[in-house]
């Protein structure tokens, strides 16, 4: 009887984080509408292929080798023996954490859109989620004693590690992070500034598919943390409502600031999400909806400025949707998740600030050496025909609507 209630819990435990992964896996779906509709229409059989391929070759090398820099596991041994390990239990943790180290490079797709080399940038994604995402990683979840374990020098400093519960900063700092290099090692995209560096916006393509990839994110994002507790028996409810109320924050607040925009206010649900990741089992309700709703108008300035002042032309605003929201969500934790302020307490701010900074310097450092060294090396950006026709022409041979192309010749 107690084995078999043994072998049902860690069935339980299988079956919870396999459709973790798969709502995780569907957001990816998510990440290639939202590039779809904000990308020029030459540009949108790019983005979906895009995001397809980068996840293909995020399963290759995380297998191969950053889930073992991560948390130093190899699965080169026989099935029957990783199948009796609690019935396969990490091989669906493996499948799980995938799809967040997938996720750096969708993130990083949306900023170097429409002028980036497909192959170069998939050889970028496969060292980013192969080593640098891995390793960061593996300092705050993992192996690493540095920054989130119990006994790393960071909890003896300030009297609690790390604190990241479902990746505000682990994931979504560190991507939009990479993407803000990666953009600004580019350049802008032909035409984004006339010669006297006069701004010269350019348009959607898509609204309707542009808030179908924020709505499939949303869904998504209760897989992203809710089943982060990683086990049926260490699932909290308050993860779910904390990212409720988030993106809630995140929304209203857009909705406010941007007076009515439709791309910030879509867009301002996922910069409260991505803010409530790290301490979504940590805050009040309150809390997060306040986490959520700063996030949101950091969006709405953050693009803002970086578009104008900063003349950065990263397309879906990545750098702050994920990159400033991030780091922000990684601090707030260190605030809100405060007994003080009716958080839990389990956190320290010192804590909190430190980890987050620590990315901001990982993914800034990792991501000027592999983009200046893959730009000598082959370049990385498009020939300026090729950019001018659009990469679907360009790079797949195909427009995003074939029929009515050929309708033109006939």
């Amino acid at each position: 009887m107690e084995k078999d209630i043994l072998a049902l819990e860690q069935s339980g435990d299988v079956l919870f984080l396999m459709l973790g992964a798969a709502m995780v896996f569907a957001m990816h779906g998510g990440f290639a509408f939202l590039e779809v509709g904000t990308v020029r229409k030459k540009n949108q059989v790019n983005a979906l292929v895009k995001i397809m391929v980068d996840f293909a070759i995020s399963t290759i090398i995380y297998f191969s080798i950053g889930y073992a820099v991560a948390y130093g596991i190899y699965f080169y041994q026989s099935a029957g023996t990783l199948v009796a390990d609690k019935q396969g239990y990490e091989l669906v943790h493996f499948f799980f954490l995938l799809t967040f180290a997938a996720a750096v490079p969708a993130i990083i797709s949306g900023g170097i859109a429409e002028r980036a080399k497909f192959w170069t940038q998939g050889v970028a994604a496969a060292i980013f989620v192969g080593v640098v995402y891995s390793f960061f990683e593996g300092m705050v979840w993992g192996q690493i004693t540095f920054l989130g374990q119990e006994d790393s020098w960071l909890a003896k400093l300030t009297g609690a590690p790390f604190h990241d519960f479902a990746g505000s900063v682990v994931v979504h700092s560190m991507g939009g992070w990479l993407a803000l290099v990666g953009a600004w090692v580019l350049g802008p995209r032909i035409g984004r500034w006339d010669s006297q560096g006069k701004s010269r916006p350019i348009p959607a393509s898509s609204i309707p598919f542009m808030a179908l990839g924020a709505w499939m994110l949303c869904i998504g994002w209760f897989g992203f943390n809710v089943m982060s507790a990683a086990t049926l028996k260490g699932i909290s409810g308050l993860v779910a409502m904390n990212s409720l109320f988030a993106m809630a924050g995140g929304i209203l607040f857009a909705l406010v600031v941007s007076k009515n925009d439709p791309g910030f206010i879509h867009n301002g649900a996922l910069a409260g999400l991505v803010a409530i990741c790290a301490g979504s089992d940590q805050v009040h309700p309150i809390g997060a909806f306040l986490i959520g709703g700063v996030a949101g108008v950091i969006f709405v300035y953050g693009f803002t400025w970086e578009q104008e002042k900063l003349k950065v032309d990263d397309v879906l605003g990545v750098w702050p949707l994920h990159g400033l929201a991030g780091t922000w969500g990684g601090i707030a934790c260190g605030i809100f998740g405060l007994k003080a302020f009716g958080g839990v307490g389990d956190v320290t701010f010192m804590a909190q600030l430190i980890g987050s900074l620590a990315a901001v310097a990982v993914a800034l450092v990792a991501g000027f050496v592999v983009y200046k060294t893959l730009d000598r090396l082959f370049g990385i950006r498009l020939e300026k025909d090729d950019e001018l026709r659009g990469s679907d022409l360009a790079v797949h041979n195909i427009e995003s609507n074939p029929e009515e192309a050929t309708s033109r010749y006939q």
